[in-house]
């Protein structure tokens, strides 16, 4: 009976001390709130050095990482790995939002326009920040126009209606050109240096660089205190179109886009900024009906995707837009033409 007694008091004791335990894991080793990486629990100068060295900047980098990525990066163990993320997003209140407090976000979404009323009425005010759009298309069919024109747009003046902000443009068809800044800027009536000094542009020479450049992105907006609002990949697919070639090795480059789109994403959704990607298509050979045109990636790029634009020929040099996916907005298109101005209305 008094063992029996005794077991019933240590059960409550255990629970209190636990609960303790989850407490302290708020708070740092000194007793103060936790704000900053050096208030983490066991996260020493040589820890504190690793994770910076691999993006890992604040407690939300933390809190969202997965613990391979902290054991890669540290070397730590997975227990360890596990209670820094626990710790990191206990004091980032990770929880669940009112549908009244997601409004309140996403009214402050900024939209970069296109230029074009009708494209911007299509997608709503234009290109928005805080996800991943894709527009995917034949070759000639706009693509890196869009991207040329949306970097134009986000670097200009607020004045001038652009966002006064800095452009990331991942180059891996050696597509970017700068004389094509310098006539959309005259077109905006913008001093073209003061644009082409607020673009960064980086080549990407194969598909691990690529994903390295997007990892990257983090550290303009942290060390360099860039303020970015929009980041360029064109084209997403075509490294690993031409890296991965074959059914054999289509799992692997699935996985591997799968990561790309998933970083780019946390991106967008961190540091409020619009990724904007190009994607190449191909042709399906058993459809005879319809228009056989679908876009590389199959659905990992689908769904990663927040928006999803259609881009074809039009007649007499027109471009139509088709949106085909969005979280809110109905299905349509428009059409636009290219000027040496920029994009236009027809």
């Amino acid at each position: 009976m008094r063992a029996k007694a005794q077991s019933e008091e240590l059960i409550p004791r255990m629970g209190e001390e636990m609960e303790e335990e989850g407490q302290e894991e708020t708070k740092s080793a000194s007793g103060k709130e936790i704000t900053t990486l050096e208030d983490l629990p066991g996260v020493g100068p040589a820890t504190l050095e690793k994770l910076r060295a691999v993006g890992f900047g604040d407690l939300m980098a933390v809190g969202v990482a997965t613990p391979g990525e902290l054991i890669d990066a540290t070397g730590m163990t997975e227990a360890a790995a596990k209670k820094l993320i626990a710790c990191a997003r206990s004091n980032l209140k990770m929880g669940f939002e009112s549908g009244e407090e997601l409004l309140k976000k996403r009214q402050e979404v900024l939209r970069i326009s296109t230029n074009s009323k009708q494209f911007d009425v299509l997608l709503g005010g234009g290109f928005e920040t805080g996800g991943i759009t894709e527009c995917f298309g034949e070759f000639g069919s706009s693509k890196t126009q869009i991207a040329h024109q949306l970097a134009v747009n986000v670097a200009k003046p607020k004045e001038l209606g652009g966002q006064d902000a800095y452009v990331v443009y991942i180059d891996t068809e050696s597509t970017f050109r700068p004389e094509r800044i310098i006539e959309m800027a005259k077109g905006a009536g913008v001093d073209p240096q003061l644009i082409l000094s607020r673009i960064r542009v980086a080549r990407a020479f194969n598909s691990d660089h690529q994903m390295l450049l997007a990892e990257k992105v983090e550290d303009l907006i942290k060390k360099e205190n860039l303020f970015v609002k929009l980041v360029v990949v064109d084209s997403l697919t075509a490294h690993f179109r031409a890296e991965f070639i074959g059914r054999g090795t289509l799992a692997e480059r699935q996985q591997k886009l799968n990561k790309h789109m998933h970083i780019l994403s946390k991106i967008a959704d961190i540091h409020h900024l619009c990724v904007y990607v190009t994607n190449q298509v191909m042709v399906k050979p058993d459809m005879f009906f319809g228009d056989p045109t679908t876009a590389i990636g199959g659905h990992i790029v689908g769904h990663n995707s927040q928006t999803r634009i259609y881009l074809r020929k039009g007649k007499k040099g027109s471009r139509v837009a088709k949106l085909i996916d969005s979280p809110y907005l109905a299905d349509g298109e428009c059409m636009f033409y290219v000027a040496q101005e920029g994009i236009r209305d027809i």
